[in-house]
């Protein structure tokens, strides 16, 4: 009983003896305390949480997102209502979740006719969401792709615009022309095709005829633009110059043409300068006090 076994270690060896490289004593770095979760609580993925390319105001922005109920805005106002950041940089914030796919913004045109912006929040980009079981039938199985028609969908035709009159039209067309290509220096979303081009035309004319200066046309058409993307920027411009065209200018009596001013010529009775016609050569003094005789 009193004999030492010599292959029983004296002490246990911990992991420092082990690794002789691993601090005793380690500082600093987070300790979790957790307690889980039965009521309120939402799971995020640490692809968001983590991303390397992602600011923290939009990890964080994306987080609450997929926090929100259904139904609950989403949009940059109510946003920069619920926290103090500003609409700017929520606005920046959002764009980056959308380019990462952890949103996805969409301009759509209710039953109204208003236009708004639905926003969609995905958890996981690059996953498709399975379909919820709604004890529905399934739907007939759709022909194959060989077997159906290619079908083009028809454009949705752009908004009505003011029209000018006849004679403005052809004075002010390539003004207005010309103001139209430039707005996509202003903003880049504003790049309109020849056709769109076309359309809106006669529309910014009705406005420089009511002499509204182009600089004025131009503000009014690209001031407080949404940040959200432009599907069909030429619409938003039709439905600017109809919603804003201002009145015409106020009446002005039409000016008669000017009164004719004679060249100076010299009186051939006391040979004073005076203005006349070729047909007389006196002045209105020697007229009226000498006849005047051949």
């Amino acid at each position: 009983m009193g004999t030492e076994n010599p292959s029983a270690p004296s002490r246990a060896q911990s992991a420092a003896d082990r690794n002789p490289t691993r601090s005793r004593h380690r500082t600093g770095g987070i300790v979790h305390e957790n307690t889980r979760h039965t009521t309120r609580f939402t799971v995020i993925g640490n692809h968001l949480t983590q991303h390397p390319e992602l600011s923290l105001l939009a990890i964080g922005l994306g987080c609450h997102i997929q926090s929100l109920p259904a139904g609950a805005p989403a949009d940059i106002k109510s946003l920069a209502a619920r926290f103090k950041e500003g609409t700017t940089r929520i606005a920046a914030a959002l764009r980056e979740l959308e380019a990462h796919g952890y949103l996805r913004r969409e301009r759509v045109r209710t039953a109204t006719g208003r236009i708004i912006t639905r926003t969609t929040s995905r958890n996981q980009p690059g996953h498709r969401r399975e379909a919820a079981n709604t004890d529905c039938p399934a739907p007939p199985p759709r022909p194959a792709a060989s077997d159906r028609a290619p079908q083009r969908r028809p454009r949705k035709a752009l908004p009505a615009v003011p029209q000018p009159t006849r004679a403005a039209a052809t004075a002010l067309h390539q003004q207005a022309t010309d103001l139209l290509t430039t707005l996509r220096r202003l903003d880049p979303r504003l790049l309109l095709s020849a056709a769109d081009t076309a359309h809106l035309v006669p529309g910014v004319i009705a406005w420089l005829e009511r002499e509204v200066t182009p600089t004025a046309v131009g503000h009014a058409l690209t001031a407080d633009l949404p940040d959200d993307p432009l599907r069909r920027p030429a619409a938003l411009l039709a439905h600017r110059l109809t919603a804003h065209l201002p009145p015409p200018p106020p009446y002005r009596a039409p000016v008669g043409p000017p009164p004719v001013r004679h060249p100076l010529r010299t009186c051939e009775g006391c040979e004073r300068a005076f203005r006349a016609p070729e047909t007389e050569t006196r002045c209105r003094d020697c007229r009226t006090t000498t006849p005047f005789t051949r």
